[in-house]
């Protein structure tokens, strides 16, 4: 298969955690990868193509599209799983962290999907899948966390309304809604209480969430869908 025929994923968020473990999981499904990070470093995999930049910068979203286009022709599924998450007691936020969360999470969102679509519809398809969090749907006064529900949930809605605008134009719009997840974000002393939150009793593997994107990836009959990954939580405690 030559380069400019192979599918092609961009994932956000792509140097570590679930980013990193999505980069893979694609890899395996045979699509080429343009992994989007700060702080991520070129690959030995030739179809891997790293760009270093903040998504919620419109140039770096812009340089994003514009390097899958030339290096592989395309972009099939955009990946949004670039994200702040700062849980603290609603009159404990600043001005820093309203400005931080807002930025990656909202802005990331917009410039990389709008430039996406309109790329996928020139294409004739795509897929586009953001991760968000299920404390949207299922709210717990043990984390506080409302700018995590004011974006992510926010995505949610933008998810199901993007679904419908363009489901007549072959581009599907998902969204996975994950517990909390064993990733660098979440120091090991942690885990314990936060294994605690959810009715299984356990944090979620890498694995769960690429498992979960990939399932809708192979999926072609599910748009506007919040796929629940999280042992339990949104149904209830």
């Amino acid at each position: 298969m030559s380069i400019q025929q192979q599918k092609v994923a961009l994932v956000t968020g792509a140097s570590q955690g679930i980013g990193a473990a999505l980069v893979e999981a694609y890899r395996k499904l045979g699509y080429a990868v343009v992994a989007v990070s700060r702080t991520i470093t070129p690959s030995d995999d030739p179809y891997v193509l790293t760009v270093q930049g903040d998504v919620a910068d419109p140039a770096t979203a812009e340089r994003a599209i514009a390097a899958a286009v030339e290096r592989f022709g395309r972009v099939d599924t955009l990946v949004n799983n670039a994200g702040i998450f700062v849980a603290k007691p609603f009159t404990d936020y600043t001005l820093d962290d309203y400005s931080a969360v807002t930025r990656v999470n909202l802005d990331g969102f917009f410039h990389l999907t709008q430039l996406a679509i309109a790329r996928m519809l020139n294409q004739g398809g795509g897929h586009v899948v953001t991760i968000t969090t299920s404390l949207v749907d299922n709210a717990d006064s043990r984390v506080p966390s409302v700018l995590a529900s004011l974006t992510k949930g926010g995505l949610q809605s933008a998810t199901k309304s993007l679904a419908i605008e363009y489901a007549t134009r072959g581009i599907r719009v998902n969204a996975v809604s994950p517990g909390s997840i064993k990733t660098p974000m979440h120091p090991e002393e942690t885990h314990e209480a936060l294994a605690a939150l959810h009715p299984v009793r356990r944090m979620g593997e890498l694995s769960d969430v690429a498992d979960a994107v990939v399932y809708l990836e192979n999926a072609p009959f599910i748009t506007g869908e919040i796929l629940h990954v999280d042992g339990g939580m949104s149904a209830g405690h």
